[in-house]
């Protein structure tokens, strides 16, 4: 059986899947990532899935790979969902404070979140994310955090993100096929974020430009709150598909190509040189230059980036970025393409890898933007994780028998205290919960 108090990350994208097995080390305040499956990607187009028998395929490859190297069996994942069928609103919700003394507490959150998903949607949409981005309580604007105040009238603006139904369903049943059970489906850009972003650029405001195979997903953030979401089917793929179609060879050729003598930046290229492609069924080998190729590269990478910048125009915060753009998924590892985003965006870029935290076993491995969803997926789950699941029974029972020995629980009548009621006396339990808030 699959341990408790380890996660399991699946990002299902169209050029690459990936499934990463991890765990909190509470003693090192790390990550420790125990096992990697990775496959390129069949049955999905830009993000959807078009042929379910060969995304269920997929899916085995990589949990098979990731058993393996984990030594877990696998039961449950959470899934990573994109596509240009997401879309996303903002929506204000009102509730009243019933509350003998007017204080606000969770439930009257939950219950304003409730309130939100009222919102009128076409049939075919199902709700997947409903973020609270600020909170307004009797007019006053600006709040974060509304637990605890004192109120009447409390409101919220709301940032609803959506998916098509048929969508949603053909992810559940692909991972459902591999017998295996969807924990929680996550939009993309939202996990990636919990990666490569840090607290101080949440805060000053950043625009997260996630590259993929079939899509590039945005997600901006701006006084630590998630502001706009947005994504697009104009990606890596598309590249490749202007290589083969130009050079008239085939994807793999084109993929490889792309990889191995691809430029986005003509005026960065520092050393034209000519490279042999294996001509088609016995035909004459071809010869192509570096400076052609990044010919054919360059304009579709230039609308890729001003698609982006469009995006982060149409949100109305393209002056509000004080970090600027992170660029990240597998398409950004093409050479000289920080530089390119650079003089489109005219903003500072950085390349984001997964960061903000140690990671510990197969560190090394995740350390590249083609993982930032995986490991983004994985510490979405952690924020969500149980902290008991993380504890060893063998260390609670030692640390109750310690306390109760010691008579330091505070109700010494009481001879046989439940674990939740003695749980906030053990030193190691509460090391655990400020590791996952941590995160």
């Amino acid at each position: 059986m699959q341990k408790k108090g380890i996660v399991v990350g699946l990002d299902i994208g169209t050029s690459k899947v990936i499934a990463i097995v991890a765990s909190p080390d509470i003693e090192n305040k790390s990550l420790k990532i125990l096992g990697i499956g990775i496959t390129e990607s069949e049955g999905l187009n830009r993000g959807v899935v078009v042929n379910l028998d060969k995304v269920v395929n997929t899916i085995k490859k990589v949990i098979s790979q990731a058993e393996q190297q984990s030594g877990i069996k696998i039961e449950e994942v959470v899934v990573g969902i994109a596509g240009d069928h997401i879309e996303s609103m903002q929506v204000r919700s009102i509730i009243t404070i019933s509350n003998p003394t007017l204080e606000i507490t969770q439930n009257d959150v939950d219950r304003l979140v409730e309130e939100a998903k009222r919102v009128a949607i076409p049939q075919e949409r199902r709700i997947i994310h409903v973020i609270p981005q600020d909170f307004i309580i009797d007019g006053q604007d600006g709040i974060i955090d509304p637990v605890g105040m004192s109120g009447v009238r409390m409101e919220a603006n709301v940032h609803i993100v959506t998916g098509l139904n048929t969508a949603i369903q053909n992810i559940y049943r692909c991972v459902e096929r591999c017998e295996l059970k969807v924990k929680d489906i996550v939009l993309e850009p939202i996990a990636c974020s919990n990666a490569v972003l840090t607290s101080e650029e949440k805060e000053v405001g950043v625009a997260l430009v996630d590259i993929g195979g079939g899509t590039t997903d945005i997600a901006i953030f701006e006084e630590g709150i998630i502001r706009f979401t947005s994504i697009f089917a104009l990606a890596g793929k598309h590249v490749t598909h202007d290589v083969r179609k130009v050079l008239g060879i085939i994807e793999s050729q084109a993929e490889r190509i792309k990889r191995e003598y691809g430029h986005s930046d003509l005026d960065l290229l520092m050393k034209d040189e000519v490279f042999m492609i294996p001509g088609i069924g016995g035909r004459i080998p071809l010869e192509i230059s570096k400076s052609y190729l990044c010919q054919i590269i360059q304009p579709r990478m230039e609308e890729l980036f001003e698609l982006a910048l469009s995006e982060i125009r149409r949100s109305g915060m393209a002056n509000r970025l004080g970090a600027g753009v992170v660029l990240t998924g597998g398409t950004i590892l093409l050479k000289g393409t920080e530089e390119l985003a650079r003089k489109v965006f005219q903003m500072p870029i950085k390349i984001g890898i997964p960061s903000g935290i140690t990671y510990s076993g197969l560190a090394p491995e995740v350390e590249s933007p083609v993982y930032s969803t995986a490991v983004g997926l994985v510490l979405y789950a952690l924020k969500d994780i149980n902290i008991s699941e993380v504890l060893l029974d063998e260390n609670l029972k030692n640390e109750v028998v310690t306390i109760i020995e010691d008579s330091t629980f505070e109700n010494e009548v009481d001879l046989n205290p439940t674990v939740e009621e003695i749980k906030p006396e053990i030193p190691w339990y509460m090391k655990a919960k400020q590791f996952l808030e941590h995160l």
